[in-house]
């Protein structure tokens, strides 16, 4: 059989994604290629020619991610800081946009020995295990409410200890309880939380609205409802000096750094962009 170009399949997959309305067609392209090759992304230009049941496969993987499928569904896993862990159907996936958040954690918490770290609604456990793996002196804790989503945290939790990593404390609860992680309280270091703060109502992507859990997205109250408990959980949690960072919706600018600096114990609260220049998350300092 003929060896066939791999830069022929790749603009091929990238004409097919983009005419379905994928917004990164190139990227996704390539990363499929290299997710069949068995490659990093990067090193794709060193493959010239590929066997025909190779480009089959890209072609099956680009078809199902132009009914926009998630690419991470595709790949199986998505990264986070120095790690990557499983996702699929029933947990949220993780967004670039998240790695922010975690740079700010781990600057914060550099001149901090021993930090205590609680990560709320952790979905798949992302962001504690990238804290837990860029901090091996930290104790970490993660929360969610979900079985499903606790059942991939529970997974990526022990690939990451088999790795070496210090294994992470996950927790099954709500961030309504008063009550939750109470034997923490006035002791964290650090809390981070990505929690659902879409406004219900809101129109979302494909891969968002057809593939992650609703529940894990959308909050009612104008997407509010749960940071207003996450809030509440900062306050009670957190220790002198304690730092707190939250995603939020880029509708909620105002509504939810007013939230935060309305609990006195929180100061010095600051919003901040994303890679798209949009407001994605808050941090404050709990006095």
């Amino acid at each position: 059989m003929t060896r066939q170009p791999l830069r022929l399949a790749v603009l091929e997959a990238e004409r097919i994604l983009a005419a379905a309305g994928v917004a990164s067609p190139r990227v996704d392209a390539e990363l499929i290629a290299a997710h069949v090759l068995g490659v990093e992304r990067g090193t794709l230009p060193l493959v010239p020619l590929v066997d025909p049941q190779v480009i089959d496969a890209i072609g099956q993987l680009v078809h199902r991610r132009a009914t926009r499928v998630p690419l991470q569904h595709l790949l199986g896993q998505a990264a986070m800081g120095g790690i990557a862990v499983e996702v699929g159907v029933g947990v949220f996936v993780p967004r670039p946009e998240t790695e922010l958040l975690l740079e700010w954690g781990l600057g914060e918490l550099k001149d901090v020995a021993d930090p205590l770290v609680v990560d709320l609604c952790t979905g798949s456990g992302v962001l504690a295990l990238a804290f837990a793996h860029e901090r091996p002196d930290a104790t970490v804790h993660a929360v969610d409410v979900d079985s499903s989503a606790l059942a991939w945290a529970r997974r990526n939790a022990d690939t990451r200890a088999a790795a070496g990593d210090r294994p992470v404390t996950l927790h099954k609860g709500d961030v309504a309880e008063p009550a939750l992680l109470a034997d923490l309280e006035g002791r964290v270091d650090l809390l981070v939380c990505n929690p659902p703060y879409v406004p219900v109502g809101t129109e979302v992507p494909p891969e968002v609205g057809e593939h992650d859990p609703f529940r894990a997205v959308f909050a009612p109250g104008d997407g509010l409802a749960v940071i207003r408990h996450v809030v509440a959980a900062a306050a009670r949690l957190l220790g002198p000096g304690g730092r707190f960072a939250m995603e939020h919706d880029d509708s909620q600018a105002a509504s939810v750094p007013a939230l935060v600096a309305a609990r006195r114990v929180l100061t010095d609260v600051a919003d901040h962009r994303d890679l798209a220049g949009l407001p994605r998350f808050v941090t404050a300092w709990h006095v």
